[in-house]
């Protein structure tokens, strides 16, 4: 006899297809895709997004800007690394449905009435009777109608030498896992379609270009036009002046933008801005007009827009976001800062434009940014925590640009502000935005002018003014050649003073003077520049007419130490000119937004699956019943078992009262058997 060694069967080698499909369909990876997703969408979230670069730049810094700018997280959800996982999120889903949905089906029908009997008696909810005298075909239909009392849908198959009835309900919580993928599928869609992909995929093919220069909506180029219609939904931003109208919104894409036209006007009737206490906005509200011939003929429909409170229009809806101004009328006075002639130059500019004026070095553009009527600011002086406040009246915020094109930023107050019971202009200067500003406190005089303080300036440099009024006031010593160097050390003192403040003189020290006598010598630099800068003021006084028989009073005092420390200040306020505003005509404006859904009903129905799914999965349950019948001995023997995949205990409730309804109607008055190894009458399937 021959021995035949039977080879091993090698396992059927996958295809590439095939383990491709399975690993689209992993849920390992759609869990991974979920968790990005959501990570990038909480940065979405926590980062604004499409806002200017500037901003972003003095947020995180040069490095950190670029870092963050090559990941797209300035505008996420149109990078095109989270429209690659979307996409491939959607992909996956489908594959799991793909795979997943034809065998739940086939178990939403299916009965099982192919069972063993060991598995039965293996249930934690079963029991089982021996019925005498009992048909099993009666056995059957008691079971049949106990299980359509239920609420139970059954089947009934014979086997030979037993009978097994089969029934379910809740088969379709099944369809809780369809509903929630679909969900992420149809969701996923509608998120495309809702993004920026359209722009995207124009973009790819060079049908736009994004706008970078900062221009005018009127000379955009027809390239980074979008016509009405062009893209299924956008999310756009438009500034209204009172009075004025537009049928365009700006799209802020990357580091520029695109005007995306609207099949209707805007008008911006009136606009008005409540505050809080604290200065805050309490609430803005715009009252609008939509002109829209084709719809709506030569009659416009007149609207009112509050935050939280849109106008839906032919599926555009209009949000007010935000407000500034309109290009406020401004009268303004600039008052010579380094000159030895006070002659002011009266102007009139609207904010958003821009003037040019003569500086030291060449030509300035003055550009008007900002305009306020309130300033509602904590009171100088409070302690931490306390909420008071108090308005500092109208501002007016311009930029002083130079031929190189740097810039400093200005924001001077209309009225004299009252600090320490005494009274000052005040005007904020920095170098580079976001910075802190720092402040000139420019004395006001008794006419609530600055106009001593900028005589008292004009004053200090004009140097043959000086050299004649230094000369009228010679030394007790008598001694010319004393005097002419005394004079000639006191005239470079004040020099020194206007171009660089105290720390000017006390530099000029530190370079001459030995360091053994060097706080000596400081000391009397600064007395006789004191002595001399009181001598020039004096004669201000004097030529505004104010008595000076009984000495230089309390107030003048006063005025005096304030002018030296603004004095003190200008070298580093940047400015040839102090601006003054003298009248102004407020227009406000208003910010609206204004989105298109096209996708939004792809949204909505992706919304409706997942509540669906969500209740058909965490409430409801699908649970299974068998009867297992066989004939034994002139009777029948009952095996009763059932499983739920949710809620057991409820489930445990109801077998029990299916096992006593059943059990009265079959007539058995003694208790369930314990399973026997070997019954018989059957063997099991």
């Amino acid at each position: 006899m021959t021995d035949t060694i039977t080879a091993p069967k090698l396992p059927q080698r996958r295809t590439v297809g095939w383990v491709l499909l399975e690993f689209l369909g992993s849920m390992n990876l759609a869990i991974t895709l979920l968790v990005v997703v959501a990570v990038a969408s909480i940065i979405g979230t926590v980062l604004q997004q499409n806002q200017p670069y500037s901003d972003y730049v003095l947020k995180f810094g040069p490095f950190w800007f670029e870092a963050f700018d090559r990941l797209g997280l300035y505008d996420v959800y149109g990078a095109g690394w989270f429209i690659a996982i979307l996409g491939f999120l959607i992909l996956s889903t489908s594959v799991c449905l793909y795979r997943q949905v034809p065998g739940m089906a086939r178990e939403m029908v299916r009965f099982r009435t192919q069972v063993r009997l060991e598995s039965l008696r293996g249930f934690h909810q079963h029991a089982e009777w021996r019925l005498p005298e009992r048909a099993p075909a009666d056995v059957v239909a008691e079971a049949a109608s106990a299980f359509r009392a239920g609420g139970y849908r059954w089947r009934v198959r014979d086997h030979g030498d037993h009978q097994v009835a089969a029934a379910m309900k809740g088969g379709y919580q099944r369809l809780g896992y369809l509903f929630t993928h679909a969900a992420v599928v149809v969701i996923g869609i509608g998120g495309l379609l809702d993004g920026n992909l359209w722009l995207k995929l124009k973009e790819w093919r060079g049908e736009i270009a994004v706008e970078t220069r900062d221009l005018a909506a009127r000379d955009v180029p027809p390239a980074s036009r979008l016509a009405p219609g062009a893209t299924p939904s956008f999310r756009g931003n438009v500034m209204l002046p009172e009075g004025s109208a537009a049928s365009f919104v700006f799209l802020r894409l990357r580091d520029g933008f695109l005007v995306q036209e609207l099949p209707f006007a805007i008008e911006l009737k009136d606009f008005q801005v409540e505050y809080h206490a604290t200065g805050q906005p309490k609430s803005f509200v715009s009252q609008v007009r939509i002109h829209d011939k084709e719809y709506l003929g030569d009659r416009p429909l007149e609207a009112t827009i509050r935050v939280n409170h849109p106008l839906t229009y032919r599926g555009y809806a209009i949000y007010q976001s935000d407000f500034g101004d309109g290009g406020s009328k401004l009268e303004l006075r600039a008052w010579p800062l380094t000159a030895s002639r006070l002659e002011p130059v009266d102007a009139k500019g609207e904010v958003g434009g821009a003037l040019k004026v003569a500086g030291p070095t060449g030509p300035l553009g003055l550009e008007l940014a900002e305009f306020r009527t309130f300033n509602l600011l904590p009171e100088p002086g409070a302690r931490p925590g306390d909420r008071k406040f108090r308005n500092f009246g109208p501002s007016v915020g311009f930029k002083l640009r130079d031929a190189t094109g740097e810039a400093r930023e200005y924001l001077n107050y209309m009225a004299p502000v009252q600090l320490e019971n005494r009274w000052f202009f005040v005007s904020g200067a920095r170098a580079r935005p976001g910075a802190e500003f720092a402040y000139l406190h420019i004395p006001a005089d008794a006419n609530n002018s600055p106009g001593r303080f900028l005589r008292f300036n004009a004053r200090l440099r004009d140097e043959e003014g000086l050299r004649a009024l230094l000369t009228r006031t010679p030394t007790p010593a008598g001694n010319p050649d004393f005097q002419r160097d005394l004079d000639r050390v006191r005239l470079s003192l004040l020099d020194l003073f206007a171009q660089g403040g105290f720390a000017a003189v006390t530099e000029r020290a530190q370079a001459v003077v030995p360091a053994a006598r060097l706080q000596e010598a400081t000391k009397l630099y600064l007395e006789i520049l004191r002595d001399t800068l009181a001598e020039v003021f004096i004669e201000v006084l004097r030529e505004e007419g104010v008595s000076l028989e009984q000495g230089v009073g309390e107030r003048e005092d006063a005025f005096f130490n304030d002018a030296l420390s603004a004095l003190a200040t200008l070298p580093a306020y940047g400015s040839p000119f102090y601006l003054q505003l003298t009248g102004f005509q407020q227009v406000e404006a208003s910010g609206l937004q204004v989105t298109h859904s096209g996708a939004a009903g792809v949204v909505y129905a992706g919304f409706a699956f997942l509540v669906i799914g969500v209740f058909l999965l965490f409430y409801t349950s699908h649970r299974r019943l068998w009867a297992w019948i066989a004939a034994e001995e002139g009777g029948s023997r009952l095996v009763l078992a059932g499983t739920g995949n949710r809620r057991q205990a409820e489930f445990a409730r109801e077998f029990a009262a299916l096992e006593v309804a059943l059990a009265r109607r079959l007539g058995a008055s003694e208790p369930p058997l314990t399973p026997n190894p070997s019954p018989a009458g059957g063997r099991g399937e």
